[in-house]
C-alpha cells in the first residue's frame, strides 16, 4: 500500500493537472506509440508553434484529472498510452493540426476528444477540424454579403460555432435557422415594388388640380 507521502504526492499531481486542464478549449486524445523520433519531433514543433500543450500523462492520472473537471465517458479511452493536445487559445487549433499530422503519420491515431465538456468521438474530432479560422471565416462572410443569403447564413452559424467554443459568446440558436425569415423578406419586396405605380398616380393627379387651378385664375 502507498505510503502516505506517496499518496499527498500523487493528489498534487493531480492537482496541479486540474488547474491546468480546467483552462483548456477542448482536448484531442491521441495514440502516437508507433511515431519515429523525427514524426514525433515535427508533431510537437507544429504544436508548439501554434500554441497548443501535447502530453502524454499515465491513464490513472488522466482518469482522476477529468473526474475532479467532471468530464465522463473517457473509462474507453484512456487505456494504452495516451497523448493529450489542447490549448487554451483556440477551441480548434488542437484538432486541426493533429489531424493533420494524423492524415500524413499513419502511426498517429486520433482516439477521441472532449468539446464543452463533452466527449466526441474522433470522426467528430476530425469534423471539429475541418472548420476553418476565425480570420478565414470572417473573410468569408465578408465575400459572402455578395451571396445567396442561405450561404451567408451557414458562414454565420459556422463563426457562431467557433465563437462559441471559444467562449466569446453565449450558446444561441443557430444562425442557419433565420435563413427562411431572411428569405421571406427577400420575397416580400415586390410588394414595395407593386406600391410604386400608385405614388405616380397620386402625382398625376396633383398635377391635373394644380393646372385646373391655373384655368379658373385665368377665367376669372
Amino acid at each position: 500500500m502507498p505510503s502516505q507521502k506517496i499518496l499527498e504526492a500523487k493528489k498534487q499531481v493531480v492537482s496541479s493537472y486540474v488547474s491546468e486542464f480546467k483552462e483548456a478549449l477542448s482536448f484531442v486524445f491521441a495514440d502516437s506509440r508507433g511515431l519515429t523520433v523525427e514524426e514525433d519531433t515535427e508533431l510537437r514543433n507544429e504544436l508548439r508553434k501554434n500554441n497548443v500543450k501535447y502530453q502524454v500523462v499515465k491513464n490513472t492520472t488522466s482518469r482522476f484529472v477529468f473526474q475532479e473537471l467532471q468530464i465522463e465517458g473517457l473509462e474507453e479511452i484512456l487505456k494504452g498510452p495516451t497523448a493529450i493536445a489542447y490549448s487554451k487559445e483556440d477551441a480548434i487549433a488542437s484538432a486541426k493540426i493533429v489531424e493533420k499530422f494524423a492524415e500524413k503519420f499513419e502511426n498517429l491515431e486520433i482516439k477521441s476528444g472532449v468539446m464543452d465538456g463533452k466527449v466526441i468521438s474522433a470522426d467528430e474530432v476530425k469534423t471539429l477540424a475541418k472548420i476553418p479560422a476565425k480570420e478565414v471565416l470572417y473573410t468569408q462572410i465578408a465575400c459572402g454579403f455578395n451571396s445567396p443569403i442561405t450561404k451567408l447564413a451557414m458562414l454565420l452559424d459556422a463563426l457562431r460555432i467557433k465563437l462559441e467554443s471559444e467562449g466569446e459568446i453565449a450558446p444561441s440558436e443557430p444562425v442557419a435557422e433565420v435563413a427562411p425569415v431572411a428569405e421571406a423578406a427577400v420575397e416580400a419586396e415586390p410588394v414595395v415594388e407593386a406600391a410604386e405605380p400608385a405614388v405616380e398616380a397620386v402625382v398625376e393627379t396633383e398635377a391635373v388640380s394644380e393646372d385646373a387651378e391655373k384655368a379658373e385664375e385665368a377665367a376669372e
